[in-house]
């Protein structure tokens, strides 16, 4: 069955997000993002997921390295991966600083040592139990974890909009999470992976592209969203239209290099749920008409 992930950004709530999980998993999906933002703990509802399911994969979409100790992420990510038998995988990033700043009160500064940093320090405390670190944004003088985690290592996806962090990405991570693509987008990060893993004596190919792609079935955003976008942009960027056309997106985005495209519907309010499970039963693997 054809790789395709679903994603999380609220609306729905914790309960409804675990239901829809389920959903997903019983209809062949591969793996199941939660974000981080004002949506409930993603690594909470990630650990209720991982209880009530067995075989989808479960990660964050993404954890922000300003936002959270590189310890307690590194605690949350062992958590989460412990309770679920080794499904999950560390989406994090450098978010951005009109997020961080304002909601979050921490000064942004340095993105690219900082997600350089917090990965070289999560591997490290997963593999050895402890670690000191003297970085130049991330200093810790020595932290134990006083558990073994199940993995000794799991898969850091890292988050990426500019070419630097792109390139970063092919020197340090298992796999990239873009965010709006083009069907034109796999083909130059790929060619900004070569060069990262380049440097750093990697196979590109062994590294995941994945693609958070804003979804509406039937077109049932289309009216709210040409209020404020083009119908070119919508079309460019999104998977959208009957269910035909969703699943012929989809495939569109796998021939362009995507490995993994990940659905992210924008559903709001009481009907939240119910939206987001229209898209997960029409676009589902199993589902693609004819």
């Amino acid at each position: 069955m054809k790789r395709l992930g679903i994603a999380f950004s609220g609306g729905a709530n914790p309960a409804e997000i675990v239901d829809c999980v389920k959903l997903a998993e019983t209809l062949g999906y591969e793996s199941a993002w939660v974000a981080e933002g004002h949506g409930g703990d993603q690594f909470a509802v990630l650990s209720a997921c991982a209880a009530q399911t067995s075989k989808i994969l479960l990660g964050t979409s993404i954890t922000s390295v300003f936002v959270r100790t590189v310890p307690t992420i590194a605690m949350a990510a062992a958590t989460v991966d412990a309770i679920s038998g080794g499904r999950f995988i560390l989406g994090i990033g450098s978010s951005h600083k009109v997020q961080v700043e304002p909601d979050h009160g921490v000064p942004y500064g340095k993105p690219l040592s900082r997600v350089r940093e917090s990965v070289a320090v999560i591997r490290a405390l997963l593999r050895d139990g402890r670690v000191s670190y003297a970085g130049e944004t991330v200093r810790i003088e020595g932290f134990d974890l006083w558990f073994t985690p199940l993995r000794a290592a799991i898969p850091i996806y890292l988050s990426a909009v500019f070419s630097k962090m792109t390139t970063l990405c092919g020197e340090i991570a298992d796999g990239i999470i873009l965010t709006r693509s083009t069907i034109a987008t796999a083909a130059q990060v790929r060619e900004r992976l070569a060069e990262g893993a380049k440097r750093a004596g990697r196979d590109p190919s062994a590294i995941v592209v994945t693609s958070l792609l804003p979804t509406a079935w039937s077109r049932g955003n289309r009216q709210a969203a040409e209020r404020a976008v083009s119908d070119a942009l919508i079309d460019a960027t999104s998977v959208a239209g009957t269910p035909e056309q969703c699943h012929e997106r989809i495939e569109a985005y796998r021939r362009s290099g995507v490995d993994l495209p990940i659905l992210s519907p924008f559903a709001r309010g009481p009907g939240a749920k119910a939206r987001f499970e229209a898209v997960i039963k029409t676009c589902a693997p199993s589902a693609r008409p004819g």
